[in-house]
């Protein structure tokens, strides 16, 4: 597949995951479910372990509600703490695999309350997790198997 490598590692209780680029991710990396996560390896692993975004992830629709303008870059302002995340992915490109039943997400990763990034999680409903640091332009597969 084009813009999506992958390697293999097990992990305690001989699970297989897939990561692109082992030494970005720290080995050990600890979330808590009430925690607030940003960075990359923060919100990958979290998503793998709790099946869900961090507490600190809002829709753009939330936001927007709270009054967020996308183009103002004031989320910081309208939502202290909070990043945009779980809207639904299209995949329109087909850059990721698709499956029936399949669906993806998406979150920001490495916010600062301002304009919004290029770096995104992209997640499936069915233990995908991709990272995409331009804009979904490529993605490395960072949990799950294809």
């Amino acid at each position: 597949m084009e813009g999506v490598q992958e390697t293999e590692e097990t992990v305690e209780g001989g699970e297989l995951r897939s990561r692109e680029n082992q030494e970005n991710i720290p080995q050990g990396v600890q979330v808590l479910e009430d925690g607030s996560y940003t960075s990359k390896e923060e919100v990958a692993e979290y998503i793998a372990i709790y099946g869900h975004l961090p507490d600190n992830f809002i829709t753009k629709k939330e936001a927007k509600a709270l009054g967020w303008v996308s183009s103002e870059g004031n989320l910081g302002e309208v939502a202290p703490g909070k990043s945009i995340g779980g809207d639904y992915f299209g995949n329109f490109e087909g850059n990721l695999p698709e499956k029936e039943g399949r669906e993806y997400h998406e979150c920001d990763i490495d916010s600062d309350g301002g304009y919004r990034g290029a770096k995104r999680i992209v997640y499936s409903n069915d233990g995908l997790i991709y990272y995409t640091e331009d804009h979904y332009e490529t993605f490395e597969l960072l949990y799950g198997e294809e």
